[in-house]
């Protein structure tokens, strides 16, 4: 039995996020389903994290275990089998065999999520970034972003009633820049919790729309009240760009 991880991305539109769920069309399940054809034994992948329903992934991760041929070799072979079975809406980018014990969600660094936001109407943008109509301070959003990094309990920005042990995240990297009409919020953590980002940017938008000031950005985060905090901004501006891991995956 060997370990791969695979490289994908996918286009979240059509689903109700990574995570298996019943009923509902996920990525996972896809995965899952064409692997078991493409390699006629029952396949499971573990992934690197949990994107919501229509959040995008340019960069993600999955690891499962198989126990017949080295995948790594004829590769280009096994990617053009698995991808033709896969939906339009999801790309296998690489296989990677890795030792036993490999993790794809526990081994995993640090994730980085980008939000993309535009300016002026356009038909190209609409499915992947949210049109922003009002003026907003960016200088003034970046300056209650840097307040994040003062802080690892974002319980102000998670989904309620979730499953996880602990609130605590250690946030490394948040910015807001601008390009042409474009408005891109990155951001970098050791994990996120549900609906994190999303509730992130929707409460920094009020800031630069002058609705509240830095100094209530930062109470709100210190109150650790979901309802303290701004709407959380449409999933489909939102994309997972990198994984990093202690080792290489390409």
């Amino acid at each position: 039995m060997a370990r791969y991880f695979l490289q994908l991305s996918y286009d979240g539109s059509d689903f109700h996020g990574w995570q298996i769920q019943r009923n509902a069309n996920t990525v996972q399940a896809a995965l899952d389903y064409s692997l078991t054809i493409y390699l006629r034994e029952k396949i499971t992948t573990i992934g690197a994290g949990r994107t919501d329903t229509g959040v995008h992934a340019s960069f993600f991760v999955a690891h499962f275990d198989y126990s017949n041929e080295n995948l790594e070799e004829n590769q280009s072979a096994h990617l053009h089998k698995i991808n033709s079975i896969l939906p339009k809406s999801i790309a296998v980018r690489k296989i990677k065999k890795v030792h036993d014990d490999a993790n794809a969600r526990f081994d995993a660094l640090s994730r980085t999520y980008c939000y993309y936001m535009h300016r002026s109407k356009n038909p190209f943008n609409i499915l992947y970034s949210t049109l922003l109509t009002a003026n907003v301070d960016v200088n003034l959003m970046n300056e209650a972003t840097k307040k994040l990094f003062d802080y690892i309990d974002f319980t102000s920005f998670s989904k309620l009633h979730t499953d996880v042990k602990t609130n605590n995240c250690t946030i490394t990297e948040a910015a807001w820049r601008e390009e042409n009409d474009r408005l891109i919020f990155t951001i970098t953590a050791n994990r996120f919790l549900r609906s994190m980002v999303r509730s992130i940017v929707g409460t920094l938008l009020d800031v630069g729309k002058l609705r509240i000031t830095v100094e209530d950005f930062c109470k709100i985060i210190e109150e650790k009240d979901r309802r303290s905090a701004g709407r959380s901004v449409a999933a489909k501006g939102l994309f997972l760009v990198d994984i990093k891991y202690p080792y290489d995956i390409g």
